[in-house]
């Protein structure tokens, strides 16, 4: 009788501690990671980021979900997602700055905190935590201007590869990027757009090999990745700037086919971004409606 009293006893002490567990998980603040697709090792970065934070901070459930590559539906299916799986929060980089406005109010409307990271839609959120894009576009347009006046190239064609026209994030870069060769000699041609994807980028670099440019610019990960491969294969005395910081772009600036990148701070994002919700969930203030992440020149002599 003794013995079947001390089991008894211990059930009820386990099942007390698994109780105590569940209501641990679902007291829990659940934060999404919304981006604009997998593809880009830009976005794995923002994802370690967040879970730097979600491990530092604890109560925190937290998961990425995104598309497997750019397009507005899939997106706003994510997000719809996201508030059907009890979100409370969701980190955003947003495809477009107006295509997933209604899913946005519809998470609002739910109790869901947004905070952007990388690129904002046009509607209200916490906070936007983001590159200064159109200064960054601007610099590493001044980087290509220098590099091949530095020649003695002071005119020519150059050419653009950016994403599309409604990424708010690479359009500014763009915007940047053209007032660097403002009064110059220098002709910019219309932009060709590949959606970040490399192969199409590649194309798109080699299209603009054969009509002779002097310069080329990738606005993001993939469109920089298709500049230096289209370098590289075409053999050519072209220099090439671009965006973001992967293995593959580190690699092409090594073997010399692309000048320099713009390094974002894509962990800063995800890292600050899960701060901010977690701060906002807990009815704490948010002293800043944007904040700058930097941005850093990437060469052959500082890597």
């Amino acid at each position: 009788m003794k013995k079947l009293s001390i089991v008894l006893l211990v059930l009820v002490m386990v099942s007390a501690l698994f109780a105590q567990g569940a209501k641990e998980d679902a007291s829990a603040y659940k934060i999404y990671l919304i981006t604009m697709d997998q593809m880009d090792q830009h976005w794995v970065n923002v994802d370690k980021g967040a879970k730097d934070a979600v491990a530092e901070l604890g109560g925190i459930s937290y998961r990425w979900l995104a598309p497997d590559v750019k397009d507005d539906a899939k997106q706003i299916e994510s997000i719809n997602n996201a508030v059907a799986g009890g979100a409370n929060a969701i980190l955003l980089a947003a495809n477009g700055p107006n295509a997933v406005t209604s899913a946005l109010r519809e998470a609002e409307r739910a109790g869901v905190k947004i905070v952007y990271v990388d690129s904002a839609a046009n509607y209200p959120a916490v906070q936007t935590l983001a590159t200064d894009n159109e200064a960054a576009g601007h610099t590493a347009g001044m980087k290509l201007r220098d590099a091949l006046e530095s020649k003695g190239v002071k005119s020519g064609k150059i050419g653009i590869i950016s994403v599309n026209t409604a990424t708010a994030s690479t359009v500014a870069r763009e915007a940047g990027f053209r007032k660097a060769f403002a009064g110059t000699g220098f002709t910019l041609l219309e932009t060709q757009y590949a959606d970040g994807d490399a192969a199409r980028s590649k194309d798109a670099g080699a299209n603009f090999i054969t009509q002779g440019v002097v310069g080329l610019f990738g606005a993001n990960e993939g469109s920089t990745v298709g500049v230096g491969n289209a370098i590289a294969e075409a053999g050519k005395d072209v220099v090439g700037v671009g965006f973001d910081k992967s293995d593959m772009i580190l690699s092409l600036i090594k073997s010399g086919h692309i000048l320099a990148t713009m390094a974002q701070n894509p962990d800063v994002m995800g890292y600050e971004g899960v701060k901010t919700a977690y701060k906002a969930l807990k009815g704490e203030t948010i002293a800043a409606s944007y904040v700058d992440t930097g941005v850093s020149v990437l060469t052959k002599a500082n890597l």
